[in-house]
């Protein structure tokens, strides 16, 4: 396993003073702040300059931190998780604990389980939900790699993960996959 202890404190020293982060996932490189804290959250709109009703991807370390912050799993989550080879976003229903603009209007929200080793261990070891949206402006492509991210992102976050820890990202947006809680499934990107 790579030690990625001294990248980790540093991003978490960022996370937990309110910054934003910009970090490879298990897709593309990501702007990130706590999932907890609204003015985080906006940050990351103003960086975008996005529309801040447009709701956000979180990712999580595993189904036991996704079962803080929603109400209820549905069981066909837990089955589309453990099965799973490919990046996955569950838009689940009943969001709670997070900050309102992570919240779809409908009170769903879409986590992912990254399929990247640091990502998921810098998660695991904040133990909260991180934002994970596109380091783009928004309407622009996302950027597969850290060379396509453009430099006023670069210069807008607080804190950038060292540039080889994108090894393993796919260079691709996940899959999304919409739950209801009477077990209805829609396939939103593919």
């Amino acid at each position: 396993m790579t030690d990625y202890t001294e990248t980790i404190s540093e991003a978490l020293a960022v996370l937990k003073a309110g910054g934003v982060i910009l970090y490879p996932t298990d897709t593309v490189w990501g702007l990130g702040c706590d999932a907890t804290c609204e003015e985080a959250v906006k940050k990351v709109f103003a960086i975008k300059r996005r529309d801040a009703s447009k709701s956000l991807v979180l990712l999580a370390s595993d189904l036991d931190m996704v079962a803080r912050y929603v109400r209820k799993i549905p069981s066909i989550a837990i089955d589309l998780v453990e099965v799973n080879d490919a990046p996955m976003t569950i838009i689940y229903p009943g969001a709670q604990g997070l900050a309102p603009s992570t919240v779809a209007e409908d009170g769903s929200v879409g986590i992912r389980i990254p399929l990247h080793g640091f990502c998921r261990e810098m998660i695991r070891r904040f133990r909260r939900p991180l934002v994970s949206t596109s380091a783009n402006i928004a309407g622009e492509s996302a950027p597969s790699c850290f060379r396509e991210i453009r430099p006023e992102i670069l210069s807008a976050v607080d804190y950038t993960v060292p540039r080889h820890l994108e090894a393993g990202a796919t260079g691709k947006p996940s899959q999304i996959i919409k739950l209801e809680l009477d077990g209805q499934v829609r396939i939103i990107r593919s």
